[in-house]
């Protein structure tokens, strides 16, 4: 008899625990839902004119429009991402994320709604002068990555010849392009079509056979099984009602 009321203790406890610690429940109960970004990744997440703004900016108000709760957005960095994520500075991280093994292993990412891959930004011309790492891995090459993310992962491994600078801010890079500060950028396929579409000065090199093939996907708790689900769940929903088709349309077409 003993035996049952501890087990039974045992279990009122952990549901007890379990809803205290619950994401989803916080969420409603405040009224709010956090939303990390680094605000400087076209056509994902940026500000303009002191508003943010971006596909994944729109899918988080949606987001937050089916939970019935506001949205509010945290500032964060490529550098400290997964830092600001596990220190619970706030609910999701979202902005044009690259799914990988090391993320996945230490916090939960949703299913993925892109496929992508790692491309240059170039100078209008320049697109067959940079057609391959070969091309762009020379000691006369200046090369142009933003700090702490997989661009810069990869010119850590791939371009260790060419002359690298980096940035803290990701959107300072292609106006250092655009400059003639750099000769090349680090990017991926989404924002090199942005720029392209959107600057007649820069065009994307590569874009037709991208260097990799990686997908993107939101960053929530590595506990966060309850939140996880919800948000897969209104994702899929929302693209069964059309609404993620619309904003596609919008930003990544």
């Amino acid at each position: 008899m003993k035996k049952i009321l501890v087990a039974l203790l045992i279990a009122v406890i952990s549901v007890i625990s379990y809803a205290k610690n619950d994401t989803v429940e916080k969420i409603l109960k405040r009224g709010v839902l956090y939303v990390g970004t680094t605000s400087d990744y076209k056509p994902f997440t940026y500000i303009e004119n002191g508003e943010h703004k971006g596909y994944d900016i729109e899918v988080a108000k949606l987001i937050a429009k089916e939970l019935g709760v506001k949205v509010e957005f945290v500032p964060t960095t490529w550098k400290t991402l997964l830092d600001d994520l596990q220190a619970n500075k706030f609910d999701i991280a979202m902005g044009g994320i690259t799914k990988t093994i090391k993320r996945q292993s230490v916090i939960n990412m949703t299913d993925p709604y892109l496929v992508f891959g790692k491309c240059f930004l170039v100078r209008k011309g320049d697109k067959n002068k940079y057609d391959s790492l070969e091309a762009v891995n020379k000691p006369n090459v200046r090369v142009g990555v933003n700090i702490g993310g997989t661009n810069e992962a990869l010119v850590n491994e791939y371009i260790t010849k060419a002359n690298v600078i980096r940035y803290k801010n990701n959107l300072d890079v292609p106006i250092a392009l655009e400059n003639n500060e750099i000769d090349i950028m680090i990017t991926e396929t989404p924002e090199a079509i942005t720029y392209q579409k959107n600057n007649p000065k820069l065009e994307g090199a590569l874009l037709d056979k991208p260097l990799t093939k990686s997908q993107m996907g939101y960053m929530v708790g590595k506990e966060d099984q309850h939140f996880l689900n919800t948000i897969n769940y209104i994702l899929s929903d929302l693209e069964l009602k059309g609404e993620i088709e619309k904003l596609q349309n919008k930003y990544l077409k």
